[in-house]
């Protein structure tokens, strides 16, 4: 005989279970999930089912089962060890007409209970008509092993999305189509969903064009990255697209550039190697007068505009000369080396720490000597990033030492982080002594972390006299 597979609203509906051991049980448990009403007769209960009953979850009926305990139900189980009991109940229901399923009893049941996998909205049942519950139970756990874990979610957006296009779109074949389509797509509930955007177009484009724009006589300092395009924030491509005046560092490089808008004014302001084409004073200038002459200006910065960008002395100009000014942050190079690198900077293991530093100062830069990288001691369970580390590898690594860093510290010395032509080399600070600098920007990240094997590494700090003597350096 066949069976007909259904799935039953029960939330609120009364079912009467006969029966209140650990087998009723089981059908109370599931029967409470699905919302049902539920009354539960019996001589005697198991101590679970009479704590549900005192917290008022089901009823309970301390007695034999009578054929008046069916009137009004939705259908019936039987849960005992008496097949008399079972055939007197499903006798009894089949006179009212009322299912009833006697568990493990298949010829007294007009259904069957199926294993289930559920994945919230999402639910498979298995069903072997009573032959073999063991065997559907096998192959419960074998589709559920099978299917993601967060389908549910993915259910529930795809629901919320094919009721929008239910009441959006005429019936018909293209929107059947369309259904199907989304059915074997992600889904999110972001406006940016892909998949929203196939169903709705016209939203895409109108939030397309409603996208952060630059406003005029305002400065936005904006982070570009370390120069992958990819790399940029939406915000910052937003108005890099929409500004009339771009002014950005040399190391910005041209694959962003050409995000400017066709008829933005572009400006380099940036210097390298202490090379001084523009002043700071002057790019100050350039910032309050084009934001006063109605423009809207975005100074675009390497990296994160708050990580040695001179961003304070911009932001206090500006605030100074009260123009409207927004700061927004970009993917820092220290961050994106150690994402090239495959490093964690915070390894349990070896560092708790990240430190960010650059071998120049604000004070030395108009061509003063070179200052010692780091004031003050250096924590053993830090993983350092060296920004703007200078061509003077040799002495910088002096400088390390001096600070308290072991000589076998492992090093990482990276070039056009992000860029197809990104550089890595890998040594040690008494191995950095030896390197030739990369091409710029470059950037050091050193740290316990960036070993092969960082767990279990224990610093081996020698003296300034030892490190002398292996790299040659004078004191």
């Amino acid at each position: 005989m066949s069976l007909f597979p259904i799935f039953l609203k029960l939330e609120r509906r009364p079912c009467l279970i006969v029966g209140a051991g650990n087998v009723a049980l089981e059908k109370i448990t599931s029967l409470r999930r699905a919302g049902a009403h539920l009354r539960v007769v019996a001589p005697d209960a198991c101590e679970a089912v009479r704590q549900l009953a005192e917290k008022g979850t089901i009823a309970l009926e301390l007695r034999r089962f009578q054929e008046a305990d069916l009137e009004g139900q939705t259908f019936v189980i039987t849960a005992t060890d008496s097949r008399e009991v079972n055939r007197q109940v499903f006798l009894a229901a089949q006179k009212r007409g009322l299912l009833c399923n006697s568990v493990d009893d298949p010829p007294n049941c007009d259904f069957y209970f199926a294993s289930i996998v559920d994945r919230g909205k999402l639910q498979i049942a298995i069903s072997t008509a009573g032959e073999s519950p063991a065997l559907a139970q096998r192959l419960r756990r074998e589709i559920d092993a099978q299917l993601p874990s967060d389908m549910a979610e993915w259910l529930d957006q795809l629901g919320h999305l094919r009721r929008e296009i239910l009441a959006a779109h005429p019936a018909g074949n293209e929107r059947k189509a369309l259904l199907h389509t989304l059915a074997e797509r992600s889904v999110c509930g972001s406006d940016a969903c892909p998949s929203r955007q196939l169903a709705f177009p016209e939203r895409a484009q109108k939030a397309k064009s409603a996208r952060t724009r630059a406003e005029k006589g305002t400065v936005y300092l904006v982070g570009a990255g370390p120069g992958d395009p990819e790399l940029l924030t939406l915000k910052a491509a937003d108005l890099l697209a929409t500004a009339d005046v771009v002014l950005h560092d040399d190391l910005v490089p041209q694959a962003i550039l050409d995000r400017a808008g066709d008829d933005a004014q572009v400006i380099s302001v940036g210097k390298r190697c202490g090379s001084r084409r523009v002043t700071q004073q002057q790019i100050h200038e350039l910032m309050i007068g084009k934001a006063r002459d109605g423009a809207s200006v975005v100074r675009l910065k390497s990296g994160d505009p708050m990580i040695f960008g001179r961003a304070g002395e911009e932001i206090e100009a500006l605030e100074q000369a009260q123009i409207p000014h927004e700061i927004v942050p970009g993917v820092t190079t220290m961050f994106a080396a150690a994402a090239a690198a495959k490093k964690s900077l915070t390894d349990r293991r070896s560092a708790s720490k990240v430190i960010l530093t650059t071998a120049h100062h604000a004070s030395h830069s108009d061509g003063e000597d070179r200052p010692s990288f780091w004031r003050g001691t250096l924590p053993n369970d830090a993983t350092l990033g060296i920004y703007m580390p200078g061509r003077d590898l040799r002495a910088l690594a002096w400088d390390m030492l001096q600070a308290g860093l072991a000589a076998d510290l492992p090093i990482v010395v990276m070039s056009h982080v992000s860029l197809p032509d990104e550089e890595s080399r890998s040594t040690t600070l008494a191995g950095l002594a030896d390197l030739e600098p990369g091409p710029a920007p470059m950037l050091i990240l050193a740290g316990w972390p960036l070993a092969e094997q960082s767990e279990g590494v224990v610093p081996d700090f020698v003296s300034a006299e030892r490190f002398e003597d292996a790299v040659g350096v004078e004191r």
